[in-house]
Parts: C-alpha cells; structure tokens; sequence
C-alpha cells in the first residue's frame, strides 16, 4: 500500500513539472511576441500638431454670477395722515436732495395751526393782566412795608398785602407757563402742517436719485407711513455675487471686478470689491460679495443679470503652454516635449500655476522651452517618433531668451524663428 502511494507522488510531481515547463514555454514565446509587436508599432511615427512654449502674462480670474442692486434705497411715506393732493415726480424722473414730491391736503392742519395761534394770543393777553396785576401787588407790598415801618399799619394789612402779592406772583407764573404751552402746541401744529408737503431727503451719496417704484395714485387716501414712492440710488451700482469658501479667502476689499450682462454684448464694466460679508451662510455656505460699479449712462439698472470676474492674482512673463498640450501618463500631469532634431516626443512632468483660458501657466521646470504637443499626444508614448505638417515651421516662438530649443540641445532646422 505504501509503495502504491509513493508511485502516485512521484507521478503528481513529475506530471507538475512537465506542466510547469510548457507553461514557461509559452510564456517565452508570448512575451516575445508581445515585444516584437510593440517595438513595431513604436516604430511607426505619430503625426502630431505642435506649439511653441510662450512667455506671457496671464492671470488667475473666477468667474461668478450675481445681480444688480442700487447701493442705496428707500420708500417715501407721510408721517400724517390725509389724501394725497399731488403726486409731482413719477417712475424713473430724477429727484434732487429735499425736492418737493407729494403734497397732502392741508386745510384740516392749516385750521390747527389758526387755531393754535388764537390760543396762543388769548395766552399772551392773560399774560399781560396777570404782569399788570402783579406790578400793582408789589407796589401794595411796598407801601405796606413802609407804613408798617413807621408804626401806622398793622401787622395784618402787611400779611393782606403779602398774600396778595404771591397770589398775584403765582397767577403770573401760571400764565407765563400757559404761553409756552400754546407756543409749543403752536409750534407742533406748524410742523404738522408741514409734513403736508412731502420732500425726499437723504443725508448721504450724490446729490440726485431716481423714482424707483410708485405705490399710490392721486387722491389716495393715506395712513401715516403709507408707502408713496421708493427712490433709488443707482450711481455707482452694486452687484451682489456670493462665493463659497475656496474663493472667499481669496478676495480683498479694494480687488478689482470686471462685469458683463447679456443686455450689452461686448461691454465690460470695470468696478471694485466694496463689502465683504463676515460669514457664510450656513444653507448655502456661500459668503455675499458686493461689487461697486462707476454706471454715469445709468445703463445698468437694479434686478440685472450680471456676471463678474475678480482677479485673483497675475504673473507676468511667465512660462505658458496650451491647456490642449496637458496629458497625464501614470497619473502624473506633464505634456509632450517635441525632439526637432530626432523627431521623437519626450514625456516632462510639469507642475502647473494659474490656469486660465487656454493658457496654462508652467511653474516647474521654469527654464522649459521649446515646442510641445498639442494635437496627437494620445498616441505617444516617451521617445516615439513624430512627424510634423508641412508648415510647421510657420509656427511663431516667443520673443524672449527662454525661448530656445528644449534641453534636449535640438537646433532650430531652416525657417524656424528664433
């Protein structure tokens, strides 16, 4: 039985390592037939479109979305109740600081104020018995001294004559209050009379503004704080944007803003960051950013679809490729170096800066130069072959001593721009 098995282990074993051998075999033959391919189709050129490594000034710009507000508003209301008599400004007319606007019927309040100088001059007559009541007690009181002086008048007619000048001293005081009670109601009725006549006043800001919105009609009657009108301030403009927190911390107050809305096609609208907001709010996590807008042709109005770009940083004369020329191989971002004199592609990892339209800004290497690919990189692998158009050599090359031949220590061929 033990002989039995140990011929069955010696058969598994050999028949293992009959196997194991023709699995190399194959793997042999395959592997060279897989490098036999490969080195023929590496061997057959790529046709690829290639640019020149520039030197420009490019900048890191967000663009945003937002709308137009006025950079200051508010709603004219009377303090008093009444009908309104007269509208005089409508929607869009311009309005001057403490213009006259609105007029309310003013015969009820005019009344009071006749009424209040009446009670006023029936004070003031008061006012003069009572000082003439009180001059004729004192000289009483006088005389009463003096002829008590000399022993002729008794102790009482000097009391008499006492009281009766007090009693007249106080009446005198109570009228004197009396006409500053009817001076002051005066005075109140008169400012009553005068919140009649509505004005648009505002401390602040430019000198004039616009009628906004119109919320009543002549002959309304009114409550006091009835809205009648809204009056904007829309010289500078203000256009509200909000960014989230990759861009918040990257704005400053003062930063410059360039706006566009589709009403004008083509028209760029310079301003500045105003405001910043110091929080983000916590449904959208977003952070409301105002824009202050130079807008004299009051062409841009409040409620406007605008959008706006700020420029976050800019570095100029700085090394830039096309975006197009970007590749990744291995998951390292790098691009396409193109070989003139050996007509092959080399790989070069590349660490990118601001990118911006199609422009991307190249930090590392800093002293790259040359020409890259920009059209057929998906097809090279590092050193494949290459061929270029027939006009190749029309391509422009930056003006500036970076730009020379790749370090690959290519020479420009005839025709190529230095």
């Amino acid at each position: 039985m033990k002989k039995k098995i140990l011929r069955i282990s010696i058969l598994i074993t050999v028949i293992v390592i009959v196997l194991g051998l023709i699995g190399w075999q194959v793997y042999r033959r395959v592997s060279k037939s897989q490098q036999e391919s490969d080195l023929g189709y590496t061997s057959i050129p790529v046709a690829v479109e290639i640019t020149a490594v520039q030197k420009k000034t490019i900048r890191d710009l967000g663009s945003f979305t937002g709308t137009l507000f006025p950079k200051s508003q508010f709603i004219v209301a009377p303090k008093i109740s009444g009908r309104l008599e007269k509208l005089m400004v409508n929607i869009g007319d311009r309005v001057k600081r403490n213009q006259l606007i609105a007029l309310l019927d003013d015969e009820e309040y005019a009344q009071q104020v006749l009424q209040a100088q009446a009670d006023l001059q029936v004070a003031q007559a008061n006012l003069e018995e009572a000082l003439s009541s009180l001059e004729i007690s004192k000289r009483g009181l006088e005389r009463a001294k003096a002829l008590h002086e000399r022993g002729i008048a008794a102790d009482s007619e000097l009391d008499a004559a006492r009281a009766t000048y007090q009693g007249q001293d106080a009446k005198h005081k109570v009228s004197v209050a009396q006409v500053a009670h009817k001076e002051a109601a005066l005075k109140a009725a008169q400012v009553r009379l005068s919140y009649t006549k509505i004005r648009a006043s505002w401390e602040n800001g430019s000198e004039y503004r616009v009628v906004g919105e119109r919320f009543v009609d002549e002959g309304a009657m009114l409550t006091p704080n009835t809205p009648i009108l809204s009056i904007l301030e829309i010289q500078p403009i203000i256009a509200a944007i909000h960014l989230t927190d990759k861009d918040y911390f990257r704005v400053k107050q003062g930063q410059k803003a360039m706006v566009t809305s589709h009403a004008f096609p083509g028209k760029e609208f310079n301003g500045k960051i105003a405001r910043i907001a110091p929080l983000l709010k916590e449904t959208s996590r977003e952070a409301r950013i105002e824009v202050e807008i130079p807008n004299p042709d009051k062409l841009l109005k409040p409620g406007m679809f605008i959008n706006a770009q700020i420029e976050f940083t800019t570095q100029e004369n700085t090394t830039v490729v096309p975006v197009s020329a970007l590749v990744k191989r291995d998951n390292e971002q790098g691009l396409f170096l193109a070989d003139i004199q050996n007509m092959n592609a080399r790989f070069v990892p590349i660490t990118l800066g601001i990118v911006s339209g199609e422009w991307a800004e190249v930090v590392e290497p800093s002293s790259l130069s040359g020409f890259v690919v920009t059209l057929g990189q998906h097809l090279l692998g590092n050193g494949r072959p290459i061929t270029l158009p027939p006009d190749w050599e029309k391509i422009p090359v930056a003006n500036t001593p970076d730009s020379q031949p790749s370090s690959e220590g290519q020479q420009p061929q005839s025709g190529e721009k230095k």
